[in-house]
């Protein structure tokens, strides 16, 4: 009885620890005052209603969102058929080939922007475009898609797929109409995993924008080294929502895959 106490005392402590900055922050953006403090004083929607009327960040959530979105769809075209054939097939490199495809995963953040800044550097003639961003992305949330795909693949086995190929139906169709609503799951958590990502990523993007492009984190980052108010709290507050949102919609797909495999 007081080890289940002593526990969930040491659970509660350790998440009021992860959940309190975000607690203090949220609080924050509601405040009335012209500059941070806590607890707020009184209650507005003021820094909320300061930031939707700024139209240059409302200019960043739309080009964040677009190159999230974008980035996602090209790594889950990519990802999913690579987790089908690292799962499927057996070849020689195959464990390399998986180490290099969770590179993005080991590295630093700070040095893996400056790599890809490097790279496209000798190899493309403008480094610092939409397109080349897009691709810096599209490395950056490709593992989590064949990371979290691969271990359905892994627990959904060949005997479905190829019952459906002894009835007549080719890759493709199987592909289409067996494995994929059945990994559907894990599509989606990934991709919302991947998209959360992209969208939160301040390091590869400051290096790869150019100087017509401000992805809501760059634009953030660049705020706060002249303003530190409550607007910048009001949308931190509204990524933290956003982040919110995606893991409840992550834990019911999560979820769903659970039944769904047993």
């Amino acid at each position: 009885m007081i080890g289940k106490v002593a526990s969930r005392l040491v659970i509660f402590m350790l998440f009021l620890f992860l959940a309190l900055p975000l607690i203090v922050l949220i609080a924050t953006s509601f405040t009335e005052a012209g500059y941070l403090s806590f607890p707020p004083e009184g209650f507005t929607f003021k820094w909320y209603l300061e930031v939707l009327r700024d139209t240059s960040y409302l200019d960043s959530f739309a080009f964040s969102f677009y190159l999230a979105l974008l980035a996602t769809a090209i790594s889950i075209v990519i990802g999913v058929p690579t987790a089908q054939i690292l799962a499927r097939h057996d070849f020689f490199g195959k464990r390399l080939i998986e180490m290099f495809l969770s590179s993005s995963l080991l590295l630093p953040q700070i040095v893996f922007g400056v790599a890809l800044l490097q790279f496209f550097s000798y190899f493309v003639a403008k480094p610092q475009s939409f397109w080349v961003l897009t691709l810096g992305h599209i490395v950056l949330t490709l593992p989590y898609i064949i990371r979290t795909c691969l271990a359905s693949f892994i627990g959904l086995g060949k005997s479905l797929e190829e019952a459906g190929q002894d009835l007549g139906a080719n890759r493709i169709k199987t592909f289409v109409f067996i494995t994929l609503p059945l990994i559907k799951p894990s599509v989606i958590a990934g991709g919302l995993f991947a998209f959360a990502i992209s969208w939160i990523n301040v390091e590869v993007t400051i290096f790869l924008s150019a100087s017509n492009q401000m992805a809501l984190p760059v634009k953030m980052f660049n705020y706060v080294q002249y303003n530190v108010d409550p607007m910048i709290a009001a949308v931190s507050a509204l990524t933290i929502y956003l982040a919110f949102i995606l893991i409840v919609i992550i834990d019911y797909f999560v979820e769903l895959e659970n039944i769904a495999a047993n």
